[in-house]
Protein backbone atom coordinates (compact mmCIF):
# COMPACT_ATOMS: atom_id res chain seq x y z
CA UNK A 1 0.00 0.00 0.00
CA UNK A 2 1.02 3.33 -0.81
CA UNK A 3 1.26 5.81 1.85
CA UNK A 4 0.14 10.11 1.55
CA UNK A 5 3.77 11.07 1.48
CA UNK A 6 5.25 7.99 -0.57
CA UNK A 7 6.46 8.97 -4.11
CA UNK A 8 5.48 6.74 -7.09
CA UNK A 9 8.27 5.77 -9.02
CA UNK A 10 9.60 6.25 -10.88
CA UNK A 11 9.09 9.67 -11.28
CA UNK A 12 8.86 10.02 -15.30
CA UNK A 13 10.38 9.18 -18.04
CA UNK A 14 14.09 9.50 -18.31
CA UNK A 15 14.73 12.68 -20.81
CA UNK A 16 18.52 11.91 -22.70
CA UNK A 17 21.18 12.66 -19.82
CA UNK A 18 18.72 15.22 -18.07
CA UNK A 19 18.56 14.70 -14.15
CA UNK A 20 14.98 14.13 -13.42
CA UNK A 21 13.08 17.58 -11.56
CA UNK A 22 11.57 15.59 -9.31
CA UNK A 23 14.63 13.55 -8.20
CA UNK A 24 16.75 16.84 -8.19
CA UNK A 25 13.73 18.48 -6.02
CA UNK A 26 14.00 15.69 -3.65
CA UNK A 27 17.26 15.68 -3.24
CA UNK A 28 17.34 19.67 -2.02
CA UNK A 29 14.25 19.32 0.32
CA UNK A 30 13.77 15.83 1.37
CA UNK A 31 17.14 13.71 1.04
CA UNK A 32 15.79 10.86 2.49
CA UNK A 33 12.61 10.52 0.87
CA UNK A 34 9.33 7.55 0.90
CA UNK A 35 8.83 6.11 -3.05
CA UNK A 36 6.15 3.68 -3.50
CA UNK A 37 7.89 1.31 -6.27
CA UNK A 38 5.46 -0.50 -9.06
CA UNK A 39 5.94 -3.97 -7.09
CA UNK A 40 6.75 -5.21 -3.56
CA UNK A 41 5.61 -1.80 -1.57
CA UNK A 42 7.91 1.04 -0.14
CA UNK A 43 10.95 1.84 0.11
CA UNK A 44 13.38 4.50 1.46
CA UNK A 45 15.79 6.90 -1.07
CA UNK A 46 18.66 8.28 0.02
CA UNK A 47 20.44 10.95 -1.90
CA UNK A 48 23.17 12.86 0.23
CA UNK A 49 26.31 11.88 -0.26
CA UNK A 50 27.01 10.79 3.16
CA UNK A 51 23.89 8.64 3.65
CA UNK A 52 24.66 6.52 0.03
CA UNK A 53 28.05 5.98 1.31
CA UNK A 54 26.44 4.18 4.35
CA UNK A 55 24.11 2.58 2.46
CA UNK A 56 26.39 1.59 0.06
CA UNK A 57 29.23 -0.46 2.85
CA UNK A 58 27.43 -0.29 6.30
CA UNK A 59 27.25 -3.82 7.27
CA UNK A 60 23.70 -3.05 8.48
CA UNK A 61 22.21 -3.01 5.33
CA UNK A 62 22.06 -6.24 3.38
CA UNK A 63 22.22 -7.30 -0.26
CA UNK A 64 21.66 -11.35 0.31
CA UNK A 65 18.35 -10.28 2.42
CA UNK A 66 16.51 -9.50 -0.77
CA UNK A 67 17.38 -13.23 -2.48
CA UNK A 68 13.92 -14.48 -3.14
CA UNK A 69 11.87 -11.55 -1.47
CA UNK A 70 8.61 -9.55 -2.54
CA UNK A 71 11.19 -6.18 -1.98
CA UNK A 72 10.54 -2.78 -3.87
CA UNK A 73 11.19 -3.03 -7.19
CA UNK A 74 9.88 -2.10 -10.88
CA UNK A 75 9.62 -5.50 -12.43
CA UNK A 76 7.56 -8.36 -11.38
CA UNK A 77 9.97 -10.66 -10.73
CA UNK A 78 10.88 -11.81 -7.81
CA UNK A 79 14.91 -11.54 -8.02
CA UNK A 80 17.67 -12.18 -6.16
CA UNK A 81 20.33 -15.18 -6.64
CA UNK A 82 22.38 -16.44 -3.65
CA UNK A 83 24.97 -17.40 -5.80
CA UNK A 84 25.46 -14.20 -7.72
CA UNK A 85 28.02 -12.04 -5.92
CA UNK A 86 25.79 -8.81 -6.59
CA UNK A 87 23.48 -10.14 -3.98
CA UNK A 88 25.51 -11.63 -1.18
CA UNK A 89 27.11 -9.79 1.75
CA UNK A 90 30.84 -10.30 3.05
CA UNK A 91 32.50 -12.69 3.84
CA UNK A 92 30.92 -14.84 0.85
CA UNK A 93 31.10 -12.08 -1.32
CA UNK A 94 34.67 -11.11 -0.53
CA UNK A 95 35.54 -14.97 -1.31
CA UNK A 96 33.86 -14.99 -4.90
CA UNK A 97 35.72 -11.58 -5.56
CA UNK A 98 39.17 -12.40 -4.29
CA UNK A 99 38.72 -15.45 -7.41
CA UNK A 100 38.53 -12.12 -10.05
CA UNK A 101 40.54 -9.74 -8.20
CA UNK A 102 43.62 -10.48 -9.97
CA UNK A 103 42.41 -10.18 -13.20
CA UNK A 104 41.37 -6.76 -12.88
CA UNK A 105 44.62 -6.14 -10.40
CA UNK A 106 46.59 -2.80 -11.41
CA UNK A 107 49.09 -4.17 -12.82
CA UNK A 108 47.31 -6.13 -15.41
CA UNK A 109 45.31 -3.44 -16.25
CA UNK A 110 47.98 -1.17 -16.77
CA UNK A 111 49.77 -4.09 -19.26
CA UNK A 112 46.19 -3.59 -21.43
CA UNK A 113 46.55 0.25 -22.30
CA UNK A 114 49.19 -0.84 -25.48
CA UNK A 115 46.35 -3.75 -26.44
CA UNK A 116 43.07 -0.73 -25.65
CA UNK A 117 44.99 2.10 -27.39
CA UNK A 118 45.51 -0.34 -30.44
CA UNK A 119 42.43 -1.57 -30.49
CA UNK A 120 41.09 2.04 -30.42
CA UNK A 121 43.05 3.34 -33.06
CA UNK A 122 41.21 0.52 -35.53
CA UNK A 123 37.85 0.97 -34.52
CA UNK A 124 38.40 4.77 -35.15
CA UNK A 125 39.83 3.82 -38.65
CA UNK A 126 36.71 1.90 -39.37
CA UNK A 127 34.53 4.73 -38.61
CA UNK A 128 36.51 7.18 -40.38
CA UNK A 129 36.72 4.47 -43.89
CA UNK A 130 32.57 4.33 -42.92
CA UNK A 131 32.09 8.30 -43.75
CA UNK A 132 30.24 10.99 -42.32
CA UNK A 133 26.86 9.48 -41.29
CA UNK A 134 28.37 6.37 -39.77
CA UNK A 135 27.09 5.74 -36.01
CA UNK A 136 29.69 5.83 -32.97
CA UNK A 137 27.97 3.41 -31.44
CA UNK A 138 28.12 0.51 -33.96
CA UNK A 139 31.86 1.52 -34.90
CA UNK A 140 33.68 2.48 -31.11
CA UNK A 141 31.26 2.63 -27.50
CA UNK A 142 30.13 -0.80 -28.26
CA UNK A 143 33.15 -3.35 -30.25
CA UNK A 144 35.74 -1.87 -27.54
CA UNK A 145 34.43 -2.52 -23.80
CA UNK A 146 32.91 -5.76 -25.71
CA UNK A 147 36.75 -7.13 -26.96
CA UNK A 148 38.65 -6.60 -24.04
CA UNK A 149 36.08 -8.07 -21.88
CA UNK A 150 36.19 -11.19 -23.70
CA UNK A 151 39.84 -11.18 -23.99
CA UNK A 152 40.15 -11.53 -19.99
CA UNK A 153 37.17 -13.80 -19.56
CA UNK A 154 37.94 -15.98 -22.23
CA UNK A 155 34.89 -15.80 -24.69
CA UNK A 156 34.86 -15.80 -28.18
CA UNK A 157 33.96 -12.29 -29.31
CA UNK A 158 32.08 -13.63 -32.34
CA UNK A 159 29.63 -14.87 -29.86
CA UNK A 160 28.55 -11.22 -28.77
CA UNK A 161 25.22 -11.32 -30.78
CA UNK A 162 24.12 -14.20 -27.87
CA UNK A 163 25.30 -12.13 -24.79
CA UNK A 164 24.38 -8.60 -26.27
CA UNK A 165 21.13 -9.98 -26.44
CA UNK A 166 20.75 -11.61 -23.55
CA UNK A 167 21.92 -8.95 -21.26
CA UNK A 168 20.03 -6.31 -22.99
CA UNK A 169 16.86 -8.36 -21.91
CA UNK A 170 18.22 -8.99 -18.71
CA UNK A 171 19.04 -5.35 -17.62
CA UNK A 172 15.30 -4.07 -18.93
CA UNK A 173 12.84 -2.78 -16.73
CA UNK A 174 9.50 -2.74 -19.05
CA UNK A 175 11.48 -3.67 -22.23
CA UNK A 176 10.90 -7.04 -22.00
CA UNK A 177 8.09 -9.64 -20.20
CA UNK A 178 9.14 -11.87 -16.88
CA UNK A 179 9.37 -15.08 -19.38
CA UNK A 180 11.66 -13.29 -21.74
CA UNK A 181 14.00 -12.25 -19.27
CA UNK A 182 14.09 -16.19 -17.81
CA UNK A 183 14.42 -17.17 -21.08
CA UNK A 184 16.99 -14.91 -21.59
CA UNK A 185 18.81 -16.19 -18.17
CA UNK A 186 18.70 -19.79 -18.91
CA UNK A 187 20.44 -19.53 -22.69
CA UNK A 188 22.82 -17.04 -20.72
CA UNK A 189 23.47 -19.97 -18.24
CA UNK A 190 23.52 -22.69 -20.93
CA UNK A 191 26.19 -20.69 -23.37
CA UNK A 192 28.54 -20.29 -20.44
CA UNK A 193 28.30 -23.80 -18.92
CA UNK A 194 29.17 -24.74 -22.75
CA UNK A 195 32.24 -22.37 -22.54
CA UNK A 196 33.07 -24.14 -18.80
CA UNK A 197 32.82 -27.26 -20.10
CA UNK A 198 35.23 -26.75 -23.11
CA UNK A 199 37.78 -25.12 -20.63
CA UNK A 200 37.50 -28.83 -18.72
CA UNK A 201 38.40 -30.12 -21.90
CA UNK A 202 41.31 -27.46 -22.98
CA UNK A 203 43.02 -25.66 -19.84
CA UNK A 204 43.66 -22.05 -20.94
CA UNK A 205 45.01 -19.08 -18.71
CA UNK A 206 42.04 -16.75 -19.03
CA UNK A 207 40.03 -15.93 -16.00
CA UNK A 208 37.41 -18.69 -17.17
CA UNK A 209 40.31 -21.07 -16.73
CA UNK A 210 41.44 -19.71 -13.57
CA UNK A 211 37.76 -19.80 -12.36
CA UNK A 212 37.74 -23.56 -13.41
CA UNK A 213 40.71 -24.31 -11.70
CA UNK A 214 39.49 -22.35 -8.34
CA UNK A 215 35.85 -24.75 -8.80
CA UNK A 216 37.74 -28.22 -9.90
CA UNK A 217 41.00 -28.32 -7.94
CA UNK A 218 40.31 -25.96 -4.89
CA UNK A 219 36.48 -26.68 -4.36
CA UNK A 220 36.55 -22.47 -3.41
CA UNK A 221 33.36 -21.51 -5.49
CA UNK A 222 30.35 -24.01 -6.77
CA UNK A 223 29.38 -24.70 -10.14
CA UNK A 224 26.34 -22.24 -9.92
CA UNK A 225 28.95 -19.40 -8.77
CA UNK A 226 31.08 -20.46 -11.31
CA UNK A 227 28.95 -20.06 -13.73
CA UNK A 228 26.86 -16.64 -12.28
CA UNK A 229 30.47 -14.25 -11.73
CA UNK A 230 31.05 -15.28 -15.30
CA UNK A 231 27.91 -14.16 -16.59
CA UNK A 232 28.16 -10.89 -14.66
CA UNK A 233 31.69 -10.32 -15.30
CA UNK A 234 31.02 -10.18 -19.24
CA UNK A 235 27.71 -8.14 -18.79
CA UNK A 236 29.20 -5.73 -16.18
CA UNK A 237 32.67 -5.36 -18.20
CA UNK A 238 30.98 -3.99 -21.01
CA UNK A 239 27.31 -3.03 -20.75
CA UNK A 240 27.89 0.31 -18.51
CA UNK A 241 31.43 1.55 -20.21
CA UNK A 242 29.62 0.71 -24.08
CA UNK A 243 26.55 3.29 -22.83
CA UNK A 244 28.72 5.61 -20.79
CA UNK A 245 31.43 6.28 -23.96
CA UNK A 246 28.12 7.21 -25.98
CA UNK A 247 26.75 9.47 -23.57
CA UNK A 248 30.10 11.41 -22.74
CA UNK A 249 30.29 11.42 -26.62
CA UNK A 250 27.22 12.86 -26.81
CA UNK A 251 27.64 15.76 -23.88
CA UNK A 252 30.82 16.92 -25.72
CA UNK A 253 29.33 17.14 -29.34
CA UNK A 254 26.30 18.82 -27.73
CA UNK A 255 28.65 21.15 -25.15
CA UNK A 256 31.18 22.48 -28.05
CA UNK A 257 32.97 24.76 -25.29
CA UNK A 258 33.87 21.72 -23.38
CA UNK A 259 34.49 19.45 -26.12
CA UNK A 260 37.14 22.07 -27.85
CA UNK A 261 38.75 22.67 -24.36
CA UNK A 262 39.16 19.57 -23.53
CA UNK A 263 40.97 18.59 -27.22
CA UNK A 264 43.00 21.71 -27.24
CA UNK A 265 44.35 20.12 -23.73
CA UNK A 266 44.45 16.06 -24.59
CA UNK A 267 46.51 17.57 -28.22
CA UNK A 268 48.76 19.41 -25.35
CA UNK A 269 49.83 17.19 -23.89
CA UNK A 270 49.27 13.42 -25.58
CA UNK A 271 52.37 11.43 -26.25
CA UNK A 272 53.18 8.39 -27.80
CA UNK A 273 54.46 7.07 -24.56
CA UNK A 274 51.12 8.52 -22.26
CA UNK A 275 47.91 9.02 -24.65
CA UNK A 276 46.02 9.86 -20.90
CA UNK A 277 47.17 13.60 -19.83
CA UNK A 278 46.49 14.61 -16.67
CA UNK A 279 43.94 16.69 -18.30
CA UNK A 280 42.05 13.89 -20.17
CA UNK A 281 42.56 12.39 -16.26
CA UNK A 282 40.54 14.42 -14.96
CA UNK A 283 38.00 15.40 -17.21
CA UNK A 284 36.90 11.62 -17.49
CA UNK A 285 36.64 11.87 -13.67
CA UNK A 286 34.45 14.77 -14.37
CA UNK A 287 32.49 13.29 -16.91
CA UNK A 288 31.53 10.34 -14.73
CA UNK A 289 30.66 11.89 -11.70
CA UNK A 290 28.35 14.20 -14.10
CA UNK A 291 26.96 11.68 -16.68
CA UNK A 292 23.31 10.44 -15.74
CA UNK A 293 24.19 6.78 -16.55
CA UNK A 294 21.62 4.86 -14.87
CA UNK A 295 17.73 5.35 -15.87
CA UNK A 296 16.91 3.83 -12.45
CA UNK A 297 18.56 3.66 -8.89
CA UNK A 298 19.83 0.26 -8.90
CA UNK A 299 19.55 -2.37 -6.16
CA UNK A 300 18.03 -2.01 -2.53
CA UNK A 301 19.33 -2.87 0.67
CA UNK A 302 17.43 -4.17 3.39
CA UNK A 303 18.00 -2.82 6.82
CA UNK A 304 19.22 -5.73 9.48
CA UNK A 305 18.21 -3.19 12.43
CA UNK A 306 17.41 0.66 13.13
CA UNK A 307 19.62 2.93 11.60
CA UNK A 308 19.72 6.52 11.28
CA UNK A 309 19.53 8.32 8.21
CA UNK A 310 19.71 12.45 7.91
CA UNK A 311 17.90 12.64 10.99
CA UNK A 312 14.94 9.95 10.30
CA UNK A 313 15.27 6.33 11.24
CA UNK A 314 15.24 3.46 9.04
CA UNK A 315 13.36 0.67 10.50
CA UNK A 316 14.71 -2.98 10.43
CA UNK A 317 13.73 -4.52 7.33
CA UNK A 318 13.10 -2.06 5.53
CA UNK A 319 14.16 -1.40 1.87
CA UNK A 320 16.47 1.26 0.97
CA UNK A 321 17.72 2.54 -2.29
CA UNK A 322 21.03 5.17 -2.80
CA UNK A 323 21.15 7.05 -5.58
CA UNK A 324 25.27 7.07 -6.76
CA UNK A 325 24.05 9.78 -9.49
CA UNK A 326 22.41 12.16 -6.72
CA UNK A 327 25.23 11.64 -4.28
CA UNK A 328 27.71 12.73 -7.15
CA UNK A 329 25.52 16.11 -6.94
CA UNK A 330 25.36 16.59 -3.26
CA UNK A 331 26.43 20.48 -2.67
CA UNK A 332 28.48 19.46 0.72
CA UNK A 333 31.23 17.45 -1.12
CA UNK A 334 31.16 19.15 -4.78
CA UNK A 335 31.30 22.93 -5.31
CA UNK A 336 29.11 23.53 -8.07
CA UNK A 337 27.40 20.04 -8.53
CA UNK A 338 25.29 20.58 -11.86
CA UNK A 339 27.78 22.17 -13.85
CA UNK A 340 30.38 20.26 -15.69
CA UNK A 341 33.78 21.50 -14.57
CA UNK A 342 36.21 19.26 -17.06
CA UNK A 343 39.19 20.24 -14.35
CA UNK A 344 38.02 19.68 -10.72
CA UNK A 345 40.67 18.44 -8.58
CA UNK A 346 38.70 17.15 -5.94
CA UNK A 347 36.59 14.40 -7.34
CA UNK A 348 35.31 11.84 -4.75
CA UNK A 349 32.50 10.50 -7.23
CA UNK A 350 30.59 7.29 -6.94
CA UNK A 351 30.03 6.47 -10.04
CA UNK A 352 31.29 2.96 -9.68
CA UNK A 353 29.51 2.48 -6.31
CA UNK A 354 31.66 2.45 -2.83
CA UNK A 355 32.08 -0.58 0.07
CA UNK A 356 32.27 -4.24 -0.58
CA UNK A 357 30.37 -3.99 -3.88
CA UNK A 358 32.53 -1.16 -5.54
CA UNK A 359 33.25 -2.29 -9.38
CA UNK A 360 35.94 -4.59 -10.23
CA UNK A 361 36.48 -3.12 -13.41
CA UNK A 362 36.42 0.34 -12.20
CA UNK A 363 40.06 0.82 -13.61
CA UNK A 364 39.45 -1.19 -16.53
CA UNK A 365 36.27 1.08 -17.35
CA UNK A 366 38.45 4.43 -16.51
CA UNK A 367 41.38 3.22 -19.46
CA UNK A 368 38.53 2.53 -22.16
CA UNK A 369 37.10 5.74 -21.92
CA UNK A 370 40.51 7.79 -21.41
CA UNK A 371 41.50 6.09 -24.84
CA UNK A 372 38.03 6.42 -26.57
CA UNK A 373 37.43 9.70 -25.99
CA UNK A 374 41.03 10.53 -26.42
CA UNK A 375 41.20 9.21 -29.77
CA UNK A 376 38.04 10.80 -31.02
CA UNK A 377 39.23 14.08 -30.00
CA UNK A 378 42.52 13.79 -31.80
CA UNK A 379 41.20 11.75 -34.71
CA UNK A 380 38.15 14.09 -35.40
CA UNK A 381 38.95 17.88 -34.81
CA UNK A 382 35.97 18.38 -36.30
CA UNK A 383 33.49 16.13 -35.30
CA UNK A 384 29.87 16.75 -35.05
CA UNK A 385 26.37 15.06 -34.23
CA UNK A 386 24.98 14.22 -37.50
CA UNK A 387 21.51 15.16 -36.89
CA UNK A 388 19.48 17.13 -34.39
CA UNK A 389 20.46 16.56 -30.98
CA UNK A 390 16.10 16.29 -30.30
CA UNK A 391 16.01 13.51 -33.15
CA UNK A 392 18.05 10.87 -31.32
CA UNK A 393 16.73 7.85 -29.92
CA UNK A 394 17.62 6.59 -26.69
CA UNK A 395 17.25 3.28 -24.87
CA UNK A 396 13.67 3.06 -23.34
CA UNK A 397 12.94 0.86 -20.90
CA UNK A 398 16.55 -0.28 -19.22
CA UNK A 399 18.40 0.33 -16.52
CA UNK A 400 20.79 2.12 -18.05
CA UNK A 401 20.65 4.98 -20.57
CA UNK A 402 22.36 5.66 -23.79
CA UNK A 403 21.39 6.43 -27.35
CA UNK A 404 20.66 3.75 -29.83
CA UNK A 405 22.40 5.22 -32.78
CA UNK A 406 24.72 8.36 -32.26
CA UNK A 407 24.85 9.09 -36.19
CA UNK A 408 28.14 11.55 -36.85
CA UNK A 409 29.95 13.46 -39.43
CA UNK A 410 33.04 15.45 -39.61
Amino acid sequence: MTTSSAHSYPFGETVALEVDPVLLRLAREEPLSRIALPYGGEAWLATRYADVKTVYSDRRFSRSATVGADVPRLRPDITGDSSSILDMDPPEHTRLRKLVSEAFSTRRIAALRPRIAALTAELLAGLRAAGPGADLVEHLPMPLPVMIICEILGVPVQDRHIFRRCTDTLLSTTGYTPEERAAARTELVTYMAGLVARRRAIPTDDLLGALVTARDEGERLTEKELISIAITVLGAGHETTMNQISNIAYLLLTRPDHGEELRRSVLAESTPENSAGVALTRAIEELLRFTMLGATEGLPRIALEDVELSGTTVRAGEAVFGSLQMANRDLAVFPTPHELTLDRTENRHLAFGFGPHHCLGAQLARMELQEAVGGLLREFPNLRIGVAPHDIEWRTGANIRGPKRLPLTW
